[in-house]
């Protein structure tokens, strides 16, 4: 297996910056690795700093790209006849909280989803939840006064400024349940082929569980405890654009050594 990196922008032989020690760890790990330039593929073309053999299979790490991006990732590696370890379905999946939430729906806060311009307030009578955590299929808002509002006729005012910081709504909008949760006891796990790993060996039998629960190669799973001691999932993402977290270069090039 490969581990596909974004090039500095200003010189493809060198990983881009926040890459750059993750990818000397992989390479001192034992990881075969390449590069390609992230701006030339949003350009249309598709280049990787050493060739790859038909047959070589490849996971990515890099810029998180919507399903349609990647899928044609997974095209130009294709022309090639080279291998994603996640295919176009396994990506979505994991990527857009739809696809993953009906999988995990007693793991975690209760989730309407709508379309980005409905009528909130009449969407969500009669609902009464203590707080609604607003954003679109991928992400919230993180600016500003964050993504809870307290009343559905305060999700709308939202929206519009997670269109006007971020420039796109990706899918539509998921409304979430507000949950109490207990301060800095959230956890980043990843699943490598059904396999969980942590910082540490230690891995809660949620984590397990949800490792048999979702069909995909690579993903990330974070975990916090609810107010009232249950563990809770929170998010779920494609291990290939998700963030190290709490996790050490170290421990994470461990991590993808296991794979082979």
């Amino acid at each position: 297996m490969h581990l596909i990196y974004p090039s500095d922008p200003f010189d493809k032989e060198r990983p881009d910056e926040q890459y750059a020690e993750e990818y000397e760890a992989v390479m001192i790990a034992g990881l075969r690795t390449v590069l390609f330039s992230f701006e030339d593929f949003e350009a249309g073309l598709f280049r990787t700093s050493a060739p790859l053999m038909p047959g070589d299979s490849v996971l990515y790490r890099g810029w998180m790209l919507r399903p349609n991006a990647y899928a044609a990732l997974l095209n130009q590696l294709r022309e090639k006849g080279v291998i994603g370890v996640t295919d176009a379905r396994q990506y979505r999946l994991c990527h857009h909280l739809p696809q993953w939430y009906p999988l995990l729906v007693a793991h975690t806060s209760e989730t309407v989803v709508l379309d980005s311009d409905a009528n909130f307030t009449q969407a969500l009578e009669g609902l009464q939840w203590p707080g609604y955590f607003i954003k679109d299929y991928v992400k919230s808002l993180n600016t500003g006064n964050g993504s809870l509002v307290n009343t559905p006729e305060g999700i709308a005012p939202l929206v519009e400024k997670m269109r006007q910081y971020r420039g796109q709504i990706e899918g539509g909008i998921c409304v979430r349940r507000r949950e109490e949760y207990l301060e800095e006891t959230e956890r980043r796990y990843f699943v490598l082929h059904g396999q969980a790993y942590g910082v540490t060996d230690e891995v809660p039998e949620l984590v397990i569980e949800c490792a048999r629960l979702i069909d995909s190669p690579f993903f990330s799973i974070d975990v916090v405890l609810r107010s009232d001691g249950v563990l809770r999932v929170i998010e779920l993402g494609d291990g290939q654009v998700s963030d190290r977290k709490e996790w050490s270069t170290e421990r994470f090039a461990w991590m993808l050594s296991r794979a082979g």
